[in-house]
């Protein structure tokens, strides 16, 4: 078992998410860079909260999810097919070795 977290497997499927993060945060700095209501500050703070609140509420969505199917891909390694037994199993073997 690996030290990381989250295995390749894992990044790979979470990666969907990189790229709404990037928009998001491409708004952020959009809004910091050019204020698109200038007299009025408090639009724009509610603004770029409203978008920060929204990456953050991904950011940790990404990870806790990544989490979750690190950890059901952990349990899935011990568990027995749907419909069969340990007896089933033992009786099949392992793929790719033939009984001698």
């Amino acid at each position: 078992m690996s030290e990381r977290t989250f295995d390749r497997d894992t990044l790979l499927d979470l990666s969907v998410n990189v790229i709404p993060l990037a928009i998001l945060l491409f708004f952020v700095v959009l809004y910091a860079a050019i204020a698109p209501f200038p007299a009025n500050p408090v639009v724009l703070a509610v603004q770029v909260s409203v978008i920060t609140i929204t990456g953050v509420a991904l950011a940790l969505l990404t990870y806790y999810s990544g989490k979750a199917i690190s950890s059901a891909e952990d349990e899935a390694d011990d568990m027995i097919p749907a419909g069969y037994s340990e007896a089933d199993a033992e009786v099949a073997g392992m793929p790719g070795h033939e009984d001698e």
